[in-house]
This record gives structure tokens, C-alpha cells and sequence, in this order.
């Protein structure tokens, strides 16, 4: 028994299939923003779908919509992040549940403009409760000045984005 274990090791062992060029997760700053971010919205979405019959990108073209209304499409992309595809699905999912609104706008029957309803309003308002309970859990023991600085962190990345290439 030992005997096969140890064969079994030094098959493995010879089989490292590791790169001497990986990345050093623990601090590639890319990859704890990705981690985080994913399981951050993974956990909102579950709860936001049990609890209020809508996921996180929803959820967060509602939040937007709820600081601008009467936008377009585009910009929602333009500002979450979100492609066009998965805007429109939303946006349609969120009509059907009556949360959300379109107009034409001056004359232009090409760009839907979109708001929340009351009832979008509403729920945003109940969802956001939650969001803002699940901050403050997220930053459990830091200080006002780090809270700050993470946010000025964070800022002064998102803003270097443009500055990131695609090659």
C-alpha cells in the first residue's frame, strides 16, 4: 500500500504540469478584485432572486436607473459594464414584471429610454437595504480612513481602465 502511494507521488511529481511564468494570485491585484467581485455578486444574486424575484444585473441596472433616469440603453452599458445583450434581456425581464418603463423621445423611435416604475422604485428601495447591510458586513473592522482609502483605491484604478490594452 505505501509502496503504491509513493509510486503514485512521484508519477504526479514528474507530471508538474505547473509554469514557471504563473501568476502569483496572492498578489495579482486583478485576480482579487475578479474573486472578489464574482463571489460578492454570486451571493447578492441568489439572495436578491429568493427574496426579491430579481438578479444582479438587474439589480444593478435598477440601482443605476434609480440615480438616473430616462437613459438609454447604452449608457447603462456604458457606466456598469454590461453588454447590450444583456441589458436588453433585463431590461425586457423587468418589463414584464412591471419595474421598469420605456419612451421615445423626441421624435426618435430607435432609443427606448428607460426608468423604473413606482413598483421598481419601490423595490429598489427594499433591495437596497440589503446591499448596503451586505457593505457594511464586507467591511466589518475597517476604519473611516480605510473605508477611504479603499475607495480612493478603487477609484484611481477604475479610472486607469481605459489605460489598460486589449494586446
Amino acid at each position: 500500500m505505501v509502496a503504491k502511494r509513493r509510486t503514485r507521488q512521484k508519477a504526479v511529481a514528474e507530471d508538474d504540469r505547473r509554469s514557471p511564468h504563473a501568476l502569483d494570485l496572492e498578489n495579482y491585484i486583478p485576480a482579487y478584485l475578479t474573486f472578489l467581485a464574482n463571489k460578492l455578486s454570486s451571493g447578492a444574486s441568489a439572495i436578491y432572486r429568493r427574496r426579491f424575484g430579481v438578479g444582479i444585473v438587474e439589480w444593478r441596472i435598477m440601482s443605476l436607473l434609480a440615480i438616473e433616469p430616462w437613459i438609454v440603453s447604452g449608457r447603462i452599458c456604458e457606466v456598469i459594464g454590461l453588454d447590450k445583450a444583456a441589458v436588453s434581456r433585463s431590461t425586457q425581464l423587468m418589463m414584464e414584471k412591471n419595474l421598469v418603463e420605456t419612451r421615445f423621445q423626441d421624435g426618435n423611435f430607435r432609443r427606448q429610454y428607460i426608468a423604473l416604475t413606482h413598483a421598481g422604485l419601490a423595490l429598489h428601495d427594499e433591495i437596497v437595504k440589503l446591499a448596503l447591510a451586505r457593505e457594511q458586513q464586507l467591511l466589518e473592522g475597517f476604519t473611516a480612513d480605510e473605508r477611504a482609502t479603499a475607495l480612493k483605491l478603487l477609484a484611481r484604478m477604475h479610472a486607469q481602465l481605459p489605460n489598460v490594452g486589449e494586446d
